[in-house]
């Protein structure tokens, strides 16, 4: 990620990260294991999503990852393009559906005029 906000993702930050909370880092490994193994949804579905989740929170490691593990786990560049549009609708839709506080901020407001 040249010329970012967000340093490179190297092996000296993973193995400070480690050592600072080594408990904490073991147990979240093993949380992201149980969580993107094979279950009721396959490895390859979760990945699906995790590509989505990452575009909507905007993590750009988190993209970067899961689009990489996504195709190692069989997923085509259409169904990760698929996952990613579904991603903007929904970010756009949370847009859409969030108008509803400014519209009741508006009718609170006294003398508040339609345009």
């Amino acid at each position: 990620m040249p010329e970012s906000v967000y340093p490179a993702a190297t092996r000296e930050l993973a193995d400070k990260r480690r050592a600072l909370a080594p408990e904490t880092e073991k147990a979240f490994q093993a949380l992201t294991r149980q969580v993107f193994a094979d279950g009721a949804l396959p490895s390859k579905i979760k990945q699906l999503i995790a590509v989505a989740v990452a575009h909507v929170t905007e993590c750009p490691y988190c993209i970067r990852g899961h689009t990489k593990t996504a195709l190692r786990q069989g997923a085509t560049e259409q169904e990760i393009m698929e996952a990613v549009w579904v991603a903007v609708e929904m970010r756009a839709g949370g847009a859409h559906a969030h108008t509803a506080v400014s519209l009741a901020a508006m009718d609170e407001v006294e003398g508040s005029q339609p345009s």
